[in-house]
């Protein structure tokens, strides 16, 4: 926070200039001083950094590779052969390419690798050749004597070819069993990029010549190893991929190069801070600043590093180990980048760091702000003191921001101990940050002691930070709350707390600012901004009949600027929260008609219906309110996510929205990769009968479709529907449409339409026939009672 609007604002001109040499990029003489001089220190500590490093990474031929790609090896239970584990061969794509001086086209054929058992030294050594893999790698899915598929990757043993179970090389690795093997080199070549080779044996030595170094580092400070020795905390398996593994500290996350070379660059930074302050006049306040730019690059970097980090083949870069937002990721076979130049390097990310610096400073205006760590719980403010309080909560458990950036926060204080001392206090247990107060929902994986941070933690503590907001605000200024959640009981509790926090919502604006998997939680592109204030005096009570009127009116009024906003149907559900809120906010309660109060998450089902009533969404002209119940329902749902996987709580959501039991259409929307999704015509098991509703008859058409005509007839006979009936046809051809064209049941769903005359005359036949039967069953009976 500092660094973005703090120090970009303060004037520097008194601070003396930096005793460092010109830099290798080019600077404007009016650029900022802090400008010049962040990257006058950032060049200074590369420099530095890279000299103490250079005998750990050599030049081969005179290049400075770019990268490393290593694995994990463990030794095979049946022969004893040490073999890495590898689950891609591919190292580039192939791609065409022009030639030198574009003279002429030239087809790139890609490079893989695999793995070779090395006979007469009883090891596994790596061949690198061009085109695709030709072999399977060594961690891949693997299927058991019966023949059924085992669980998770496997890995085999290239000697022997011995399968050993997750469970099994998951197990060895924790025991300690793992070593690190250098596999391939990535290095730039002559006008096609990245080309990667097997490793030299100078690069082989300096691999052993690191681990030995990193084992005899001095300690940072009396109490502070220059290697990271905070633990992981318990239960952290699911946030801490690499404690799955192995990991009992934060420095276990690398290969013993890497952690030389992050215990190097992290005290070079902190000698370069020392030398600021002792050796020149530079205040204490711009050392720190200068420090915490450089420190920033250092957490850049480590999120393109440690075992979690992967080569992208296809984009030749290496991948955020934060892939899946707020875990740590763990791969068996991961990259190491360099000391030269190229993706998740020293200088590549000290070029981009430096770039965003200076667009942040063109042309900046404003002041400085105070940037102080405090408790959203107890704010240092008199009473309505401030105009404005701006937060964006925590969405639930979602994400465990704490947990997650320990390995971050450990890496940074070695690297900002002596200018920003306040890195080194910590009330935590594990010597990582505090998280006594932070306001979440922690979920626990593996043993743990019992954890604060409960739902019953969150709502207590979310609630007083609302209640302490109102506190300090003025009576006419403003709370804005940024949250988003694709669960209903959240949304609940967190409108819930600001009715504690007596707020009540008076605007509120939908934005797309997130996006992708949250730890196989619901996937929220869309949040909404709500605009609170201090609920006023005088407000009279509402009837609920008269609320749903205004709620549904104020979303219909606002539906045009989500659809002129490029807003997509499921984000419009989540946006309308903040009409329905800020209707109920207009009263002091709202009123059933026996005069009991109804809850405010009562409405947030209407909000989403209302928005469905506003799209007007009709089925082959027919409006889809004519359907029933349960077939509105289906319709509605493959109208928003077709056949895509969604998170169960989108289901509650739906089931709400549609006055229906969540039990009444689960066999709809079966479980499915984690979520929920539409079901296909082949899995859906309902009997069809003269009850059932349109869509179960329109899925049972489409399964017995492959049967040809006469059991589509029996189908449309059974169910008592008019083969004339225009929902049942709508129906089909709105599936038929809306589902994905290469989909099996869009494909079943056309065949029933192109067949419709014929079902209609195989249903009137097996009607006819059941009733002829019965004709002649009675017939019989009849003369049975004569006799």
């Amino acid at each position: 926070s500092k660094l973005l609007t703090e120090f970009p604002f303060h004037d520097w001109s008194d601070e003396p200039d930096l005793p460092f040499g010109q830099v290798s990029i080019q600077l404007y003489n009016d650029s900022p001083k802090l400008l010049r001089d962040v990257t006058s220190l950032l060049y200074e500590v590369g420099r530095r950094w890279t000299e103490q490093m250079s005998s750990f990474y050599p030049r081969v031929n005179g290049k400075l590779p770019w990268g490393y790609l290593w694995a994990i090896t463990l030794p095979c239970q049946e022969c004893g052969l040490r073999f890495p584990l590898v689950g891609r061969y591919e190292l580039r794509r192939p791609s065409a390419k022009k030639g030198r001086n574009n003279a002429s086209d030239i087809v790139d054929s890609g490079q893989s690798f695999y793995i070779e058992v090395d006979r007469r030294g009883r090891g596994c050594k790596v061949v690198v050749h061009a085109g695709p893999p030709q072999f399977a790698p060594t961690l891949t899915n693997a299927t058991g004597p019966n023949g059924r598929k085992i669980a998770g990757k496997s890995a085999i043993c290239p000697g022997c070819g011995h399968v050993h179970p997750l469970e099994l090389h998951r197990r060895l690795t924790n025991e300690g069993q793992a070593e690190d093997q250098l596999l391939v080199v990535a290095e730039h070549g002559d006008g096609t990029g990245k080309v990667y080779r097997e490793p030299t044996d100078a690069e082989i030595d300096a691999v052993r010549e690191a681990e030995k170094a990193v084992r005899v580092l001095q300690k940072v400070t009396p109490f502070l190893p220059a290697v990271p020795e905070e633990r992981i905390a318990p239960g952290n398996n699911n946030i801490i991929g690499p404690s799955i593994y192995g990991a009992r500290t934060y420095g276990d996350f690398m290969c013993g190069r890497q952690t030389l070379s992050f215990a190097t660059l992290t005290r070079t930074i902190s000698e370069v801070a020392d030398e600021l302050c002792m050796g020149m006049s530079i205040t204490p306040h711009y050392a720190q600043a200068l420090a915490g730019y450089a420190s920033s690059v250092v957490a850049r970097k480590i999120r393109r590093s440690t075992r979690g980090c992967t080569l992208d083949p296809k984009l030749n870069k290496v991948h955020d180990i934060y892939a899946n937002q707020g875990s740590i990721t763990f791969s068996q076979d991961f990259f190491e980048t360099g000391i030269g130049t190229g993706a998740g390097t020293w200088d590549s990310l000290t070029r981009s760091s430096l770039s965003t610096l200076g667009n942040l400073m063109a042309g900046i205006k404003g002041t400085s702000v105070d940037v102080v760590r405090g408790s959203a719980t107890s704010m240092p403010y008199r009473d309505g003191s401030v105009a404005a309080v701006v937060t964006d909560p925590p969405y639930d458990q979602m994400l465990a921001y704490a947990d997650s950036s320990d390995l971050i926060y450990t890496w940074i204080k070695r690297s900002l101990y002596n200018v920003w001392p306040e890195f080194l206090l910590t009330a935590d247990e594990f010597g990582c940050q505090e998280k006594g107060e932070e306001i979440i929902v922690k979920r626990v994986r593996g043993e743990a002691p019992k954890e604060h941070r409960t739902r019953a933690h969150y709502d207590s503590k979310i609630a007083q930070a609302f209640t302490e907001m109102r506190r300090v605000v003025e009576d006419d200024g403003v709370v804005t709350i940024v949250f988003g959640s694709g669960d209903p009981d959240v949304w609940q509790r967190l409108l819930a707390a600001i009715q504690q926090a007596d707020l009540v919502m008076t605007g509120s604006w939908p934005a797309n600012t997130e996006a992708s998997n949250h730890q196989g939680k619901a996937n929220i592109e869309t949040t909404l901004t709500m605009s609170c204030r201090p609920a006023p005096p005088g407000r009279s009570p509402g009837r609920k009949g008269a609320v749903e009127a205004q709620i549904q009116a104020e979303v219909k009024r606002r539906y045009p600027d989500w659809e002129r906003w490029g807003l997509a149907p499921a984000d419009m559900l989540m946006a309308a929260a903040g009409p329905a809120m800020e209707v109920v906010g207009r009263f002091s309660e709202v009123l059933d008609a026996t005069g009991d109060p109804v809850d405010i998450h009562t409405f947030l089902p209407l909000a989403r219906s209302a928005v469905q009533a506003a799209m007007a969404v009709e089925v082959d002209h027919h409006p889809l309110e004519v359907f029933d119940a349960r077939t509105r329902f289906a319709l509605w749902w493959v109208r928003l996510y077709g056949r895509q996987t969604q998170a169960k709580s989108e289901l509650r959501w739906q089931a709400l929205a549609s006055s229906l039991e969540i039990d009444n259409v689960r066999d709809l929307v079966p479980d499915s990769d984690g979520g929920v999704r539409f079901v296909t015509a082949t899995a859906f098991d309902a009997r069809v009968t003269d009850e059932s509703a349109v869509i179960d008859v329109a899925l049972a058409l489409a399964a017995a479709s492959e049967e040809g005509i006469s059991s589509m007839g029996e189908v449309l006979a059974r169910s008592a529907v008019s083969a004339e009936d225009a929902y049942l046809w709508a129906t089909v051809k709105f599936l038929a449409d809306r589902l994905p064209a290469s989909d099996s049941d869009a494909v079943a769903f056309t065949r029933v339409l192109r067949t419709r005359d014929g079902i209609a005359n195989a249903a009137d036949a097996v009607v006819f026939e059941v009733e002829s039967n019965a004709r002649k069953q009675k017939i019989d009976d009849d003369q049975l009672r004569l006799l």
